[in-house]
């Protein structure tokens, strides 16, 4: 980090502190709100997942599902093996499609440039998230919570078209197509899914409840101004502050897209040591929520 970088970052969290220290009370509430959060929605919906996606990683699910994905992926100039990240990523959750991207590029399947324009767009929300939380909890209908999960894909999908044209440069080599299935026995796969996802959920959480508390002072003003700066920072704190209207439908579309700052430092978490930069995961997400508010626009003239 630069000197001049570290500087301000230092006096930024010398303020932060401060603040902890000046309202003790309240952090400590809104942290307890924060696990309490975590126990109830978030290991719930994620560890499953995250553990499942691991273990077909493990069983060579990437080589597995190449053929049949090659078609859709052809499209984004990305080989076969890269379907099984944005498949898994719209299924699991984030930040999965994520992991399971920088795992392609670990086993070799994907090109380091190859797995960056994936980053783009195969980490995507939890369709339990969109379809019961927002949908059944926020806006009472399990309708509106379907067309949020399909607004969301169809956003992912079309982000992907964004990231197809920055393919390799010319004479760079890609890895060969054809790849023998490296799979792991069952038993190892099982066990390194489970250790492997309680791991990611601890990071996860973490992640979750620091972002939580951040976000409590975020609340305050009300409306679609408190709903847009919570739901820019982290997206599990937003549901109790949405309306069930119009308005609070686009919101709750563009803030899936985004997914949070919370969800970028999630998936620079599970990134690390991959030698995968962050850079165009955040470019697909301001993207992909740009597209996901324009589509909730026009459905919700029909819903609303």
């Amino acid at each position: 980090m630069k000197p001049r970088w570290r500087t301000g970052a230092c006096l930024l969290l010398c303020g932060l502190l401060v603040w902890l220290l000046a309202d003790a009370g309240e952090v400590r509430a809104a942290a307890a709100a924060g696990l309490a959060l975590c126990g109830r929605s978030v290991i719930p919906a994620l560890f499953p997942f995250m553990a499942a996606s691991t273990m077909l990683m493990s069983l060579g699910f990437g080589e597995w599902a190449s053929p049949c994905l090659r078609g859709l992926m052809n499209l984004y100039r990305l080989p076969g093996p890269a379907g099984s990240a944005l498949l898994l990523g719209l299924v699991g959750g984030y930040p999965i499609g994520a992991r399971t991207a920088a795992e392609l590029h670990k086993k070799g399947l994907l090109t380091r440039d190859e797995a960056e324009r994936l980053l783009g767009f195969c980490n995507n929300s939890n369709p339990v998230f969109l379809l019961s939380v927002l949908g059944g909890g926020v806006f009472g209908s399990p309708r509106a919570g379907v067309h949020l999960w399909l607004i969301h894909v169809l956003s992912a999908l079309l982000t992907g078209f964004f990231f197809r044209g920055s393919g390799q440069s010319p004479g760079r080599q890609s890895l060969p197509r054809t790849v023998p299935c490296q799979a792991s026995s069952l038993p190892a796969a099982f066990v390194e899914g489970v250790r492997s996802a309680c791991g990611g959920m601890v990071t996860v959480c973490g992640f979750v409840i620091f972002f939580y508390v951040l976000a409590s002072p975020l609340a305050e003003p009300g409306g679609l101004p408190g709903a847009g700066l919570t739901g820019f920072l982290e997206l599990f704190s937003l549901t109790p502050l949405l309306a069930a209207d119009r308005a609070g439908f686009i919101l709750a579309s563009a803030c899936a897209g985004w997914g949070g700052v919370s969800i970028l430092c999630q998936t620079a978490a599970v990134l690390a040591g991959s030698g995968l930069k962050l850079r165009n995961c955040v470019i697909g997400k301001a993207v992909q929520a740009l597209l996901a508010a324009g589509l909730a626009a026009v459905v919700s003239l029909y819903l609303f």
